[in-house]
């Protein structure tokens, strides 16, 4: 964090909201379901920018697909299936949600190295969804993408929901929440977090 994002991050607050996909959306299919779950975490997105007391604009994105910054405000977008989510902040921000499942013995061993998996004690799906979001989420933060997930190491695991990652040097807080069979993530940053969920 550069000292602007320290001195917010004393007394702020970010705003992740977490919203349930209608059936209408969740029943239709192909490029038309990933319109209507990209329409639907939006309006996640609107959500918290009026809890952070920002006005909801028509937020861009790159020709990277990284979001571009609205009147100095960041913000973030993810969708599954079930859910969606959208996050606004005045520093860089990353959301991240799954549902948890079972997942091979190789996707582990592809998600995180055998030191980060000695920070935690079960190696259970949970565990594995917890770095998956944790890392995406801080990879959308930094503007990469997947891309870099090789760069991501997670440092420290401090209680059941909240992480330190490192990447290429820097630190990002992550703080998961679950909920419904599913767990989000969004780093933090030492800000206080007020997870909506509708």
């Amino acid at each position: 964090m550069n000292q602007t994002d320290e001195s917010y991050a004393q007394t702020a607050c970010i705003y992740p909201v977490i919203l349930a996909v209608p059936k209408e959306v969740r029943s239709l299919k192909g490029r038309n379901k990933v319109m209507g779950l990209s329409r639907h975490a939006r309006r996640a997105l609107d959500i918290s920018a009026v809890k952070s007391h920002v006005r909801p604009g028509s937020p861009l994105k790159d020709a990277n697909g990284v979001p571009i910054p609205f009147e100095g405000n960041y913000w973030s977008l993810t969708h599954k299936p079930a859910f969606v989510g959208g996050v606004v902040a005045p520093i860089p921000i990353g959301i991240d949600l799954e549902e948890i499942k079972a997942v091979s013995a190789a996707m582990f061993r592809k998600i995180a190295s055998e030191r980060e998996w000695s920070l935690c004690s079960s190696n259970s799906c949970v565990d594995f969804f917890r770095y998956w979001t944790a890392k995406e989420a801080v990879l959308k933060a930094a503007g990469i993408g997947m891309k870099g997930l090789s760069a991501c190491r997670i440092q420290r695991i401090a209680d059941e929901t909240h992480v330190t990652v490192d990447y290429k040097g820097r630190l990002f807080s992550i703080e998961h929440f679950q909920f419904h069979g599913h767990i989000a993530a969004v780093v933090d940053n030492g800000c206080r977090v007020e997870w909506t969920l509708d």
